[in-house]
């Protein structure tokens, strides 16, 4: 394949931000042991697909994405990683040209392992380790830092824990090492970044605020946003705390999955549809005043779950309504082998799971719509994106509005007032 100067690797990635957050790792790795990133369009010796297996449709994605590259490229080396190679590892290592497969428990063998695939032994390995620790480092503005992997709760329709494994948290110095390395690039905000971010340190008897309190102490980051925490874990001393004026926005994502109390209980969720709007509340009086950003909170939200009838799905909508939002991450419920709500009666037609999709989708789209207007006239801080959209250039306010102004590369990379 000849020296390490001249061999080219392309990137392909499915899934959640850790995945993008993970890729960008492998990436970084390859890069510093002389291998030559390139676009996943360019002809390359190497492609590294990183796997999705949340639905029965991203396992279907990742094979298919996989097949692509091995009939566009049938000489080149293909590696697969990520939760459908842990979950599907013999249905991807039976796909004729895959050259090696590792599942979620071996990440920090990804890029050792394929230099020595390469015949190249000078980059040393990751050191091996309860949780692969990673950041992303394709854009400029922004980074997902992972602080945290896996997951103990075992929800009846989650496949999760079987792919990542139990909860385990990256050390708060890595964290910080990591978030001061984000910062030297030039790169103003921080998404946190896990399955569940809440349970940082929960398992070393360490606080998830301090690890917050720390971060926000890290010089060169402005903005920090918190990524899928669990109700129950959005704490009244974490809610305090970033409303306090700290670095960290009024921007929440908060997975609600069902707005049954029913659904709930029988899924195996933490929390009761009146503790999940109380949260909210507690979190609008703390962040929210007269003249400031209104908190944007996304919402995940399933569709079509074992038992949800129409009345229950109607519960869902009405809770919508009364929550109300910034933005719905609506999916169909996916029946996964293995999991207990697969083999719960009531199992939901696929057209009346695209039909309640839809519906949602529509929701949220008003919604959105509403939040943006809800938030006219009040003074916010964007960070604006290098990128030049046809002579425009686009960012997000704090509350994630995205706000879009005409190309001035000045302002690249920088947090402006405006007035929304």
């Amino acid at each position: 394949m000849g020296t390490c100067e001249h061999i080219k690797i392309a990137f392909l990635t499915l899934g959640c931000k850790l995945n993008y957050a993970e890729t960008s790792t492998y990436e970084r790795g390859f890069r510093a042991a002389g291998l030559e990133p390139v676009s996943k369009d360019t002809p390359a010796d190497v492609y590294l697909v990183n796997t999705c297996s949340v639905t029965a449709t991203s396992d279907a994605k990742s094979r298919n994405l996989i097949r692509k590259v091995l009939r566009a490229n049938p000489e080149a080396k293909v590696i697969v990683t990520g939760c459908s190679a842990q979950l599907r590892r013999a249905e991807i290592e039976s796909i004729p040209g895959v050259t090696k497969v590792f599942g979620c428990d071996q990440k920090s063998y990804v890029v050792p392992d394929t230099l020595k695939l390469l015949g190249i032994t000078q980059a040393l390995p990751y050191p091996p380790g309860p949780v692969f620790d990673a950041w992303s480092s394709g854009e400029r503005t922004r980074s997902f830092l992972k602080i945290q992997d896996g997951c103990d709760n075992l929800c009846a329709y989650c496949t999760v824990p079987y792919a990542r494994g139990n909860s385990r948290s990256v050390p708060m110095e890595q964290c910080l090492a990591n978030a001061r390395s984000i910062a030297a690039l030039g790169v103003k905000e921080i998404v946190l970044t896990g399955v569940n971010t809440g349970d940082w340190g929960r398992t070393a008897g360490e606080s998830f605020l301090d690890l917050l309190k720390a971060l926000d102490k890290v010089e060169g980051i402005e903005r920090y946003r918190i990524s899928s925490i669990e109700p129950n874990l959005l704490t009244d001393e974490i809610i305090d705390w970033t409303a306090s004026g700290t670095k960290f926005q009024p921007h929440f994502h908060i997975p609600l999955q069902t707005g049954s109390d029913q659904l709930l209980s029988k899924m195996g969720r933490r929390y009761t549809t009146d503790f999940f709007a109380g949260k909210l509340q507690r979190v609008r009086d703390a962040f929210e005043a007269p003249g400031k950003p209104l908190v944007f909170f996304g919402i995940d939200v399933m569709v079509g779950l074992p038992g949800e009838s129409e009345e229950l799905f109607r519960d869902t909508c009405s809770f919508l309504e009364r929550i109300r939002p910034a933005f719905i991450h609506v999916f169909p419920y996916s029946r996964r082998p293995g999991t207990p709500a697969a083999a719960m009666p009531g199992q939901v037609p696929e057209q009346v799971k695209k039909e309640r999709v839809a519906v949602l989708e529509e929701m949220c789209g008003r919604l959105h719509r509403e939040f943006v207007q809800s938030n006219a006239g009040i003074k916010e801080k964007v960070l604006f994106e290098s990128s030049d959209r046809h002579g425009f250039m686009e960012g997000y306010t704090g509350n994630y509005i995205r706000i879009r102004r005409p190309w001035e590369a000045s302002l690249c990379g920088k947090i402006v007032d405006v007035t929304i």
